[in-house]
C-alpha cells in the first residue's frame, strides 16, 4: 500500500518527464533506502543494548558510571562522523553519488560483524573496551557519509513539487533500521533469559545486520547515478576541490544546518534510544515494556514521516517543521513528568504525542537542508555540516541526558535539554528564507 501512494504521488505529478519514471525512481528510492536501513539499525541498536554492554565491557561498582562509559563510547561514533562527512563527500562530488554509497555499506557491515563477535572484558580484559570503541570509530566513518549522501541522491531524483515527499523517504528508511534494532531488541529481551542475554543473545542481532550489508551492497552498485551530478559531468564543471569550495562559499548555510540538526538529533536520540534505558532506571517499568512502547511510536513515525512530506509539499515545509518544533519546545518537560511516573498508559500516551511532533520535523527536514547547497559541492555541503552538529548534539545526546540527571536529581532535567534544543531551532528556522528552492548558485564554480 505505502508503494501504491508512492506511485500515485509521482503520477499525479505533471512535470515528470519520462513514461517509466514512477518505476524508476521507486527503485531507485527502495535501493537506497536499503542501505539507509542497515546503516541505522546498526548504529542504533547499539543504544538499545547500552545496558547489557555496560555490564559486559565497562564492569563497575556503580551501574551509573558503567552506563556513563557505554554512551561515551556510543558518542564517539558521532565524533568519527566529520571525518567520514569530508571522506565520503569528496568521493561523492568528485566520483559520483552512487559511487560512495556502495562503499558506505560495507564499510558499515565490517564492525558490525565484529562486534557481534567481539570477547568481553572478562575474556580479554581492557582490549574489549578498546576494541569495542575502535568497532564504533569505523561504524560513525561509514554513517558519516550514507545518510546525508542517500537523501543527496534523493533530493537529486525528485521533481521541484515533489522533495517534501520524496526526501522523506530517507527519514522513512532511518526510522525503519532503528525501529529494527527498537524490535529485535524488544524480542531478544523477551525471547532469553537474563543470563543468555547477557552470556551470547546481545550478539545475533548485531551479526544479522552484517548479513543484510551485502544486499543493501548488490542493490547500490546497479543504481542509476544522480541526474543533477550526470549533468555536471556532462557540462565538465565536476568539482575537484568540493572541501575548499564548500568552505569558501557555504560559511552561512554551514550554521544554518547545524542550528537546525540540533533538534533533530537531539529529539530522536533522547526519545528513542535514551528514552528506554530513562524509563528503567526512573520507574519500574520493565525494559520489555519500554522497548514495546518505543517500537510502537516509532513504527507510527515512521508511517507519519512520509505524510508530513507530503503535507510539506502542499503548504511548505517551513510550516510543517515549525510546529514540530513548537510542539517540542512546549510540551517536552510535561511529557518528562509522564515519563517518569511509571505508568504504562501515561509512558505510551506521552511518547506517543512526542511521535508526532517528531515526525513534523523530520518529514520536511532534508528538502529544506540539502538545497542549501549548489550541486557541484552538495554531498560535502551537507555530509559536514549534518555530521559536525550531529557529532556535538545527536551522539552526545544520551550521555548529556544521563548526567544531567544525574547530577541534578530533577527526572524533568532531560525534558529541559530537549526544549532547550527546540527554542534554538525555531529561531535558526525564521533565517531561512524560501520554500526548498534550489541555491542561487546551483553549479558553483570549481576552483
Amino acid at each position: 500500500m505505502v508503494w501504491w501512494v508512492f506511485d500515485r504521488t509521482v503520477m499525479d505529478d505533471r512535470t515528470a518527464i519520462e513514461p517509466d519514471r514512477p518505476r524508476a525512481l521507486r527503485r531507485t528510492v527502495f535501493a537506497g533506502a536499503i542501505g539507509n536501513v542497515l546503516e541505522w539499525y546498526d548504529f542504533a541498536l547499539f543504544g538499545y543494548f547500552a545496558p547489557v554492554l555496560s555490564v559486559l565491557f565497562f564492569p563497575a561498582s556503580d551501574p551509573s558510571l558503567s552506563l556513563i562509559a557505554t554512551f561515551s563510547v556510543f558518542a564517539v561514533g558521532f565524533l568519527a562522523r566529520p571525518l567520514g562527512a569530508l571522506s565520503f563527500g569528496y568521493w561523492g562530488d568528485t566520483r559520483g553519488r552512487r559511487w560512495a554509497l556502495s562503499w558506505s555499506v560495507i564499510l558499515m557491515a565490517i564492525p558490525t560483524c565484529l562486534l557481534g563477535l567481539l570477547p568481553t572484558y572478562a575474556q580479554i580484559g581492557l582490549l574489549a573496551p578498546i576494541a569495542l570503541t575502535v568497532l564504533r570509530f569505523i561504524q560513525g566513518f561509514s554513517v558519516g557519509g550514507e545518510f546525508t549522501g542517500s537523501v543527496t541522491f534523493l533530493i537529486e531524483h525528485a521533481a521541484p513539487n515533489q522533495r517534501g515527499y520524496v526526501g522523506s523517504w530517507a527519514g522513512f528508511s532511518a526510522q525503519i533500521g532503528a525501529l529494527s534494532g527498537s524490535g529485535i531488541g524488544a524480542v531478544a529481551s523477551a525471547s532469553f533469559s537474563q543470563e543468555t542475554l547477557h552470556d551470547w543473545g546481545w550478539r545475533i542481532p548485531f551479526l544479522a545486520g552484517s548479513v543484510i550489508a551485502l544486499v543493501g551492497w548488490y542493490l547500490r552498485r546497479h543504481l542509476p547515478e544522480s541526474p543533477a551530478f550526470e549533468q555536471l559531468q556532462q557540462s565538465g564543471v565536476v568539482s575537484s576541490t568540493p572541501i575548499h569550495d564548500f568552505a569558501c562559499q557555504n560559511r552561512t548555510p554551514l550554521l544554518q544546518v547545524i542550528g537546525l540538526v540540533l533538534l533533530h538529533g537531539v529529539g530522536f536520540y533522547i526519545f528513542f534510544v535514551y528514552l528506554p534505558t530513562y524509563v528503567t532506571k526512573v520507574s519500574d517499568l520493565p525494559m520489555t515494556t519500554a522497548l514495546t512502547i518505543n517500537t510502537v511510536c516509532m513504527a507510527v513515525m515512521a508511517m507519519l514521516i512520509p505524510i508530513m512530506g507530503k503535507l510539506a509539499d502542499r503548504v511548505g515545509p517551513r510550516r510543517v517543521l515549525a510546529a514540530g518544533a513548537l510542539g517540542l519546545a512546549l510540551g517536552t518537560v510535561p511529557f518528562f513528568s509522564w515519563f517518569s511516573s511509571g505508568d504504562v498508559v501515561s509512558v505510551a500516551l506521552a511518547q506517543l504525542a512526542v511521535t508526532v511532533f517528531v515526525a513534523a520535523y523530520m518529514g520536511p527536514f532534508f528538502a529544506i537542508v540539502a538545497l542549501l547547497f549548489p550541486v557541484a559541492h552538495r554531498y560535502t555541503g551537507l555530509s559536514i555540516s549534518y555530521n559536525m552538529a550531529s557529532a556535538l548534539f545527536g551522539g552526545t545526546a544520551p550521555l548529556v541526558a544521563t548526567m544531567v540527571f544525574e547530577r541534578s536529581g530533577s527526572p524533568l532535567a532531560p525534558g529541559w535539554y530537549v526544549s532547550a534544543c527546540a527554542v534554538i531551532s525555531l529561531l535558526v528556522l525564521i533565517t531561512i528564507r524560501g520554500e526548498g528552492q534550489e541555491p542561487a548558485a546551483l553549479h558553483a564554480s570549481p576552483r
